[in-house]
């Protein structure tokens, strides 16, 4: 094993620690080491841990690596509230890579609405990006109660617009 590989493990041991202190200077260090973490934090996205998962979407939110996208829009329906906004967060750090996968998402999962609050921050947030015009009536549609049934028809034409 890589001496980088055994840190980045020790780090993630760290990360589920009690101390909020240590969870908090094993995250940065993470982030330091950046792109090679990203794997490690990406399955501790799934932790049983609420202050691991939490850790743990914070700091792919400052790395911003295409490579978590999955993982982050799949936190979107975390029990947690506050794991479902980092990740939205860092959804839009990486910016317009996550709107085919958010997309794509909402049309596979009509239901959830963990994922459409989520989304909607998201696109609300990357709407004058490169997909902005497609995302208006995604967005518009998220906005009005009365047309919860029209989110995954729109996220699956925008989605097909895209491509």
């Amino acid at each position: 094993m890589t001496k980088k590989k055994q840190d980045i493990n020790a780090l993630m041991k760290d990360l589920s620690s009690k101390d909020g202190i240590t969870r908090n200077k094993a995250r940065i260090a993470l982030v330091e080491i950046g792109a090679p973490s990203v794997e490690s934090l990406v399955k501790a996205l799934s932790d049983p841990s609420q202050a691991v998962r939490w850790e743990s979407a914070k700091a792919l939110g400052q790395i911003m690596d295409p490579r978590s996208i999955d993982a982050l829009v799949k936190a979107l329906q975390d029990r947690l509230f506050d794991v479902r906004w980092l990740a939205a967060e860092a959804l839009i750090a990486i910016g317009d890579k996550s709107v085919k996968p958010l997309l794509q998402a909402i049309t596979d999962n009509p239901e959830s609405e963990y994922l459409r609050e989520g989304a909607h921050h998201v696109f609300h947030d990357l709407r004058e990006g490169q997909y902005g015009d497609i995302l208006k009536p995604v967005i518009t549609s998220m906005e009005d109660p009365t047309f919860t049934l029209d989110v995954p028809l729109l996220a699956r034409k925008a989605l097909q617009t895209i491509r």
